[in-house]
């Protein structure tokens, strides 16, 4: 993955991978679903990268793989793909059953470049991928009625990016958007099929906790977790 050497150089990058996305639905049939968070070392501004694979779909880990590297890429809002990408990439290498899927603890096309992290992902492992994100990052919606399992359209400059889902009564909404080679429809059904009885989809709670460990075990402090 190049790391560029300045935000311009960033934005342009994104500019022209954006252009490769494909929208389309997720694979009707797929035995292996990916699922990854980070943890950020501030002592030694270095992350810790964790990924899951499940079967699928009942959901049962079956292959898990951490890399700790250091940071590349300064933190920037709607650049962080190009900070948190390659720690991920790292661990997917050290991975014995690579998933056909990825679900990602971020945004996809709706980003204010139609690239967020689950995009950028996915277009390099070339696999589909999906967004779920806790924090809207860009566009407008409709209010969401609290009862779990209502959702509403995201739209960005006038077109739909996303949806907007309650997965519980009550909590903050999470915002669903396709990465690559996913459609709207597809990656609101992946998320639905992954939400237990919390908040966030329970591949993503793995892949946080175990990221939250290690981070925790490193005697640092993490800023997100």
């Amino acid at each position: 993955m190049k790391i560029p050497s300045s935000v311009k150089e960033a934005i342009e990058i994104q500019k022209k991978l954006a252009e490769q996305i494909i929208i389309c639905p997720l694979p009707a049939s797929f035995s292996f679903l990916g699922a990854a968070d980070l943890g950020y070392l501030k002592r030694t501004n270095s992350y810790v990268a964790a990924v899951g694979v499940f079967s699928w779909p009942d959901l049962t880990l079956v292959d898990e793989a951490v890399h700790i590297g250091q940071c590349t890429f300064p933190y920037v809002p709607g650049l962080l793909s190009f900070r948190e990408v390659p720690p991920i990439l790292e661990a997917w290498k050290k991975l014995s059953v690579k998933p056909e899927v990825f679900l990602c603890d971020g945004q996809g096309i709706a980003h204010p470049r139609g690239i967020g992290f689950a995009s950028h992902l996915g277009l390099l492992l070339n696999i589909p991928s999906v967004g779920c994100a806790k924090t809207r990052l860009c566009g407008e919606h409709e209010p969401l009625d609290m009862e779990k399992g209502a959702k509403t359209p995201l739209f960005l400059n006038g077109k739909e990016v996303g949806i907007v889902y309650r997965s519980r009564t009550g909590v903050k909404p999470i915002y669903i958007s396709p990465g690559h080679k996913a459609d709207i429809e597809s990656s609101v059904w992946l998320v639905e099929k992954c939400v237990g009885k919390y908040r966030i989809p329970e591949p993503l709670r793995w892949a946080h906790k175990r990221a939250a460990e290690i981070t925790s075990s490193r005697k640092s402090y993490p800023s997100h977790l």
